[in-house]
């Protein structure tokens, strides 16, 4: 790591959006799925699974961000290989997302810890864990189904607001499932994403006759950043409004 960060380049739009609300002037590349803060004005890379290693290096940063799951081991390789440094997060939990990210911006970068990281905390402290009373399937995409198995961040999440994953227990992380099986595990409720795949009213919860669905943010679902401190009650009042699909 170097002494001293001056100029980040972010391969993870959560990551983008923390270092971006803590200190802004790191950044000088980001990927074209930076999406947050709406007027980041940096260099952009291409995508999170292809980005332009040359032009990473050409904008000479001290650090690159990415994570185990979100981007190739190919690519980090490539940019360590000509000598910059990668800090790569690895996320299974929402404890997993709150300490890798005070990590990576208070060692790694230096910084205070930002007022955003200990909201989210406070935030989640207040939410508690509430008992689970709902089982759900949580597609993640479609055209094929794919959906959350074991050890996913956003199954944690969901498992603290009372949600249990009924694919918690296979044996992958984001196995492909038939639709038919999906019904035919009789879930209590389907919890449908904006992202990666963008579920809308339209297109998901017809695909589950009879069952509640409930229609969610997936920056809040899926992202670790200063999305945290509001998504407990973001993601508590989507499922509370959860409605049988027609």
């Amino acid at each position: 790591m170097p002494a001293r960060v001056r100029r980040v380049v972010s391969l993870v739009p959560s990551l983008t959006e923390s270092i971006a609300a803590t200190a802004p002037g790191l950044l000088v590349g980001a990927t074209d799925w930076c999406s947050h803060p709406g007027d980041l004005d940096v260099t952009r890379v291409r995508g999170t699974k292809n980005p332009d290693v040359a032009a990473v290096i050409a904008l000479a940063p001290d650090l690159v961000v990415a994570n185990e799951e979100e981007n190739r081991v190919p690519d980090l390789d490539a940019l360590r290989g000509a000598g910059v440094p990668v800090w790569v997060t690895v996320v299974r939990t929402l404890d997993d997302a709150l300490s890798s990210l005070r990590r990576m911006l208070t060692g790694a970068m230096g910084l205070p810890e930002p007022p955003w990281l200990t909201a989210a905390e406070r935030a989640w402290r207040a939410a508690g864990d509430v008992p689970g009373t709902r089982r759900a399937v949580i597609p993640v995409w479609r055209k094929p189904w794919m959906v959350a198995g074991r050890d996913t961040f956003l199954g944690d999440v969901l498992l603290r607001l009372g949600v249990e994953n009924i694919y918690a227990g296979h044996p992958e992380r984001y196995p492909k499932i038939p639709l038919p099986e999906l019904l035919a595990a009789a879930p209590d409720l389907v919890v449908l994403p904006d992202e990666p795949y963008r579920f809308t009213a339209d297109d998901g919860p017809g695909f589950f006759p009879g069952v509640p669905a409930a229609l969610v943010s997936g920056r809040h679902l899926t992202w670790y950043g200063p999305s945290l401190a509001e998504a407990p009650g973001v993601l508590a009042e989507a499922l509370r409004l959860a409605a049988p699909a027609p």
